[in-house]
């Protein structure tokens, strides 16, 4: 595996270095924003670590600006930045996972796995035919072209882990699943870090897909969540 990291603190650096020597990764090691574009535009890599807060360009205007250019590669940020504005904000701005400063190297590295592990499927899907759609009564959904519609409307705002998360409370309608479950079958790692990465995508998928009238996405208290398409009549 061969990864970039635009990371500006050399300690950081050293730290992640001495994790990929031992997990037999290749790594690029950048110290500036608009040095690390370049250097992601000029090679081949299987994934990128982007820390938020970089000199020339910042993490974030550069995640944008690689997701404009239409590329697929896979991204992490590590951020210092612990809101939940902030981890939506990276995540819309395409990032596929985010690691909060201080992190466990052994965390980091849980989650390079499971974020390219979920590309390699994603990647093995194109290649395999449509065979049917995922279609309950107000979603109809694709999983191999990743189209997303609502009562005949297509949603076209879903980060991919959100489209990942939806076609999964589809297949398990009714079911309540704990943030821990959600992040084993759905993120695909067991739980390290801090489990409001659930709840975050959770919010978004309200925002992009419910309807005042129609809500999905139910919240068991003391639990975690459940998707059911209930009847305007019904109560949440």
């Amino acid at each position: 595996m061969k990864v970039l990291v635009i990371e500006d603190n050399v300690g950081v650096c050293s730290m992640i270095e001495m994790f990929f020597s031992k997990e037999g990764i290749s790594g690029e090691f950048v110290h500036d924003g608009q040095q690390g574009y370049e250097a992601f535009k000029t090679g081949h890599w299987d994934l990128l670590i982007i820390d938020w807060m970089l000199p020339g360009l910042d993490g974030i205007s550069l995640c944008r600006k690689i997701r404009q250019d239409n590329y697929t590669t896979p991204i992490i940020m590590l951020t210092a930045k612990d809101s939940e504005s902030d981890q939506v904000l990276g995540l819309e701005m395409g990032a596929d996972d985010y690691v909060t400063k201080p992190f466990s190297p052994l965390a980091l590295m849980a989650r390079i796995k499971a974020v390219t592990r979920r590309y390699q499927v994603l990647e093995q899907e194109k290649t395999e035919p449509e065979t049917d759609l995922l279609k309950s009564e107000n979603f109809i959904i694709s999983k191999t072209t990743r189209d997303v519609y609502r009562q005949g409307e297509k949603i076209t705002n879903l980060t991919p882990k959100e489209f990942d998360l939806l076609y999964y409370f589809l297949q398990n309608p009714r079911q309540v699943f704990t943030r821990e479950q959600l992040l084993e079958q759905v993120w695909g790692y067991s739980f390290y870090g801090d489990e409001r990465t659930v709840d975050v995508h959770i919010k978004r998928l309200r925002k992009k897909v419910e309807t005042q009238k129609n809500p999905f996405f139910h919240t068991v208290w003391g639990v975690g969540y459940k998707f059911e398409e209930l009847n305007e009549d019904n109560e949440n």
